[in-house]
């Protein structure tokens, strides 16, 4: 698991909570239920109403993706690649149906299978660009619900303070309630910004970053599905592949 998204959600948080106490603030005050349910809430219908059904009722799976997706090891692939590529040059395509057994990657796995079957090249290759677009396209719609509830949460915030503010005016006869009022006011607004900036936008950003990472190693196994179909030299499939890799990825060779 890539923890980068769990670790910054804690650290801005504590950050947050832990400059309240050393001014001597306490952070139970920030948790006033009505303003937390109109913030959290009131946004999440704002998001849904500008989207699709299944955009919202894909932000569960789209939470988890943020917050636990793997490590991806695009070294490894293409050294799995490269081994599948010396099996079919000595053995033949059909080879590796046997060798499909040890493949982790399903993407991989669902491209070999149809080399195997004798796929044309090109349409092979439509195939699967087809999946990788879909697969960004999805993403895209994910990451643009996380965006817009990002836009959405501190002007909820604002109508919660002015609610809060109404409950003011309407209680000014009552000195003494003033003053848990006017910061239950105030508090709705911290939450729409802190919400948007510490949770939507960055967890946006993350299913960005993710879906980029993802379709660069799909293309990447579409490029080693094409040369070893093509029988091509297990070596160049090596450098080729190894050339789209993002700096810093290529394994390490052990010194001669």
């Amino acid at each position: 698991m890539d923890p980068a998204t769990l670790i910054g959600v804690v650290l801005a948080f504590g950050a947050i909570f832990g400059s309240m106490i050393m001014e001597g603030g306490s952070p139970g005050a920030l948790f006033i239920l009505p303003a937390m349910v109109l913030v959290i809430f009131g946004t999440l219908g704002a998001a849904m109403a500008g989207g699709l059904l299944r955009d919202t009722t894909g932000i569960v799976g789209m939470l988890k993706k943020a917050f636990l997706a793997k490590k991806t090891d695009s070294s490894g692939l293409v050294e799995a690649m490269v081994k599948l590529a010396e099996k079919a040059r000595r053995e033949g395509l059909l080879a590796l149906e046997d060798a499909m057994k040890d493949v982790s990657d399903p993407f991989l796995r669902r491209g070999l299978q149809l080399a195997i079957d004798g796929t044309d090249s090109e349409e092979l290759r439509e195939i699967l660009e087809g999946e990788v677009e879909a697969k960004r396209k999805a993403d895209k719609a994910g990451a643009k619900i996380f965006a817009d509830m990002g836009g959405f949460s501190p002007t909820i915030g604002i109508i919660g303070t002015v609610i809060g503010l109404v409950h003011v005016l309407e209680n000014l006869s009552e000195p003494a309630t003033l003053n848990h009022l006017i910061a239950g006011a105030f508090v709705a607004t911290l939450w729409g910004v802190m919400t948007a900036n510490v949770l939507w936008l960055p967890l946006g950003n993350r299913i960005k970053r993710l879906s980029e990472v993802e379709c660069a190693q799909m293309e990447l196994v579409i490029a080693g599905i094409i040369n070893i179909q093509a029988g091509a030299n297990p070596r160049l499939v090596a450098q080729k592949l190894r050339s789209l890799l993002p700096p810093g990825s290529e394994p390490k060779r052990a010194a001669a």
